[in-house]
């Protein structure tokens, strides 16, 4: 696939693998190409669990894919999750010692390195490195620091860490398929590019993007990322309960959760709290079920706010909470966060793509569309820096793939 006017996503999920193609014109514009959506098997919670099933829903979707847009996929950016990911500021600081005091690129590579500097145990590696703000002798709040006057360069920054071995048993899945990896992406990172504005991010928003295993959660302030988490309460868990509680198969509670599912019943007024629902043979309340959903969402959503100070909340995050990901589809769950956090609370979207993508038109495919957004999105190297994992084979593989050209 060339890399001059296509690009491809992979989103390896805990319950589904979502890849797309999207062709690049010259102006910068995507379309999109192809989808392959596959079940996805071999993971729990963000995690591969089994080399083997992982590979072969992978190798699926990207068939599919290939099959609907024509291309062959060679390389590919890829989403990471997990409760292996952790995430922490850091400060770096550098002089400037040239005669004329001028704040120049080289600068900006010396005080990341020196923020880059964090403790780090032999089984993590870096994943991002993104700078919040800079401060020259002093004055905060600046963007870029590139000719400004200065005898003192500070970086604030945020550092996402991975386990190496976490990863590379992702890496060796998606490579195991005869797909390169361009770039490995923090999920909510990706999410963010597709369901925030910038408005939001400037003002203060939290992005809470509610999975299949995990629930990854963003604060973005003043135009930058904030703080990130990640949660280990998702869809699964919410079908889990109903199982447990309802006396259900597993399967027969993921079927009437995604059919009759809401949090707020009354709110949406379709069904009689007496009504019986069935599926598969088994009969249960209405009422009941939405009672489980309701009582695992609060929670979640606790869970998520109890990421900030409380009595900051409303100055930190004006914007509010935008829900996105697959489970975010329950009916009247951004009523019900409204009730809990007494903030702003919507349904993030994925945005529009020219082409084929009436099905990414929910909320379960932000990091899928995230993904390609983020590969079109243009980072110079001074000021950021991501996924250290596997950059000398890349470099090694696209060598001899230019001799054999």
């Amino acid at each position: 696939m060339s890399k001059r006017n296509t690009l491809c996503a992979i989103d390896v999920g805990t319950t589904k693998v979502c890849t797309i193609v999207a062709e690049v014109n010259e102006g910068g514009l995507m379309r999109v190409a192809g989808v392959g959506l596959t079940p996805s098997t071999g993971l729990h919670k963000g995690l591969v669990v089994n080399i083997n099933e992982a590979k072969e829903s992978i190798r699926e979707s990207v068939r599919k894919a290939e099959h609907a847009s024509g291309y062959k996929i060679e390389t590919a950016y890829v989403g990471v999750t997990g409760r292996h990911i952790s995430a922490r500021n850091n400060r770096g600081v550098v002089a400037i010692t040239r005669n004329d005091r001028l704040v120049r690129s080289d600068d900006l590579k010396r005080v990341l390195q020196t923020a880059q500097s964090v403790n780090l145990s032999n089984e993590e590696r870096l994943l991002h490195l993104i700078p919040r703000g800079y401060t020259v002798d002093g004055q905060e709040g600046v963007r870029n620091p590139v000719g400004m006057y200065g005898f003192r360069l500070d970086v604030e920054t945020h550092v996402i860490t991975a386990a190496i071995s976490s990863v590379q048993n992702l890496v060796k899945c998606i490579r195991a398929v005869g797909v390169d990896i361009d770039d490995l992406v923090f999920e909510p990172l990706a999410s963010s590019e597709a369901v925030l504005s910038d408005d939001e991010k400037e003002a203060g928003v939290i992005l809470a993007d509610i999975g299949g295993g995990t629930t990854d959660i963003s604060v973005f302030k003043n135009g930058s990322i904030w703080h990130s988490a990640i949660i280990p309460v998702a869809g699964y868990q919410f079908t889990r309960d109903i199982a447990i509680g309802l006396g259900l198969p597993f399967e027969v509670a993921e079927e009437m959760k995604r059919k009759y599912g809401s949090v707020m019943p009354v709110y949406e007024g379709g069904t009689s709290d007496t009504d019986a629902i069935a599926q598969n043979g088994h009969s249960i309340s209405y009422q009941g079920l939405c009672d489980v959903i309701r009582a695992r969402v609060e929670e979640l959503i606790r869970l998520i706010m109890l990421e900030l100070p409380r009595n900051e909340m409303p100055s930190l995050v004006p914007a509010g909470l935008v829900l996105t990901g697959g489970s975010s589809n329950l009916s009247g769950i951004d009523v019900l966060g409204r009730e809990i956090v007494r903030l702003p609370v919507r349904i993030g979207t994925p945005v529009s793509i020219h082409g084929i993508s009436d099905v990414l038109q929910d909320p379960a495919y932000a990091t899928s569309v995230g993904l390609l957004l983020w590969g079109l999105k243009p980072k110079s190297a001074p000021s950021w820096k991501t996924s250290m994992f596997g950059s000398n084979l890349r470099n090694l593989v696209s060598r001899i793939r230019r001799l054999f050209k």
